[in-house]
């Protein structure tokens, strides 16, 4: 298992979900990525898209300005 980030602050929607996708598709199964967004609309988005293609988010969390998604890449 390795640990990953993804930097899609400034960006918003769709983009900060297509980035994530691309990135997941370069992880191995096991691998835990950290999204990094200013975009609140992925505090909905990247965990539905995980839901649709079997990731598993284990935190999130918010402060004023950014958001943070850790997820669990599956199969």
């Amino acid at each position: 298992m390795s640990e990953h980030s993804l930097d899609a602050r400034r960006l918003l929607c769709p983009l900060p979900v297509i980035r994530t996708q691309d990135r997941v598709k370069q992880l191995a199964i096991g691998d835990v990525l950290t999204v990094i967004c200013t975009d609140p609309g992925v505090m909905q988005d990247i965990p539905a898209w995980c839901r649709i293609n079997g990731h598993a988010i284990l935190q999130t969390q918010s402060d004023e300005y950014e958001y943070r998604i850790t997820l669990k890449v599956g199969d």
